[in-house]
């Protein structure tokens, strides 16, 4: 089993569905996107799972504010560590961190910090949003304004309004990864009621469709169940690899932004 999908499936999580599709006002030098899905203090904890055996845990935070850029960013953590009876086969201690525009919704900056079995990587990205450049640890690189990276766009996608769209409709949206600039597609495939742990969640269904390029290209589909209210928590994702299927599933969250309306009662 390649443990490193586990994670990526996840990670991709992140990415999915950003459009500029648009309750995106201009004003001033950057647009401003009203945000109702997240703030400072929230907390999303996963189990990630092949099969029935638990091979990992997964959390989303926004610890706290910090000054970028001369902008207000959500400084935003994404852990992935194997559980310690896994790491006798496959140790993991990932992280990464995207600071992310407060008002944009847009990333200023990136980091990927990998530790999986033998295989390590460290990678650092600058968006300078203003030059239209990616300065990373690696080289510099062209970028359309508000391009995304991994974690940021799976954020700037919880901002946005679904209730319009029908099965099988489409979304485009760009995101900037290693050296390049990659599509995404993310179909939409309507509303399903689901259970986790963390408890049952009326939820809108998607796919990201992976074009060429690192993180995003899976080995098999994927799907992602979102909450069908305004903080679009993520509750699962689903995906099929060569033999069975990889499961995350949300175990617990706290300091969401608003009512979390399509929870349920059991």
């Amino acid at each position: 089993m390649k443990m490193r999908n586990i994670f990526y499936s996840l990670t991709v999580l992140l990415i999915v569905t950003a459009s500029v599709k648009d309750s995106i006002a201009q004003k001033s030098e950057f647009r401003v996107i009203e945000n109702k899905a997240f703030k400072v203090g929230e907390v999303l904890t996963f189990d990630v799972k092949y099969g029935f055996v638990t091979a990992g845990v997964a959390e989303f935070s926004i610890p706290k504010i910090t000054k970028l850029a001369g902008r207000e960013t959500y400084n935003v953590v994404f852990k992935v560590n194997s559980v310690p009876a896994f790491d006798p086969f496959y140790k993991v201690r990932d992280r990464y961190e995207t600071y992310l525009d407060v008002e944009g919704i847009f990333p200023w900056r990136f980091e990927q910090h990998i530790r999986e079995g033998g295989y390590s990587r460290d990678f650092s990205a600058f968006f300078d949003q203003r030059k239209g450049k990616a300065k990373t640890s690696e080289g510099q690189y062209d970028i359309p304004r508000y391009v995304n990276d991994i974690v940021s766009a799976f954020y700037l996608a919880r901002t946005f309004d679904y209730s319009e769209m029908k099965s099988g409709e489409k979304i485009h949206l760009q995101n900037f990864y290693k050296d390049k600039v990659y599509p995404l597609e993310v179909v939409y495939h309507g509303k399903e009621r689901i259970t986790v742990e963390a408890g049952t969640f009326d939820c809108i269904i998607l796919e990201p469709l992976a074009k060429e390029g690192g993180l995003f290209k899976s080995e098999g589909t994927m799907l992602l169940w979102v909450t069908d209210d305004n903080i679009k928590m993520p509750v699962k994702v689903k995906t099929k690899v060569i033999i069975g299927s990889i499961d995350a599933e949300l175990t617990a969250y706290k300091g969401l932004a608003g009512d979390l309306k399509a929870k349920k009662l059991k």
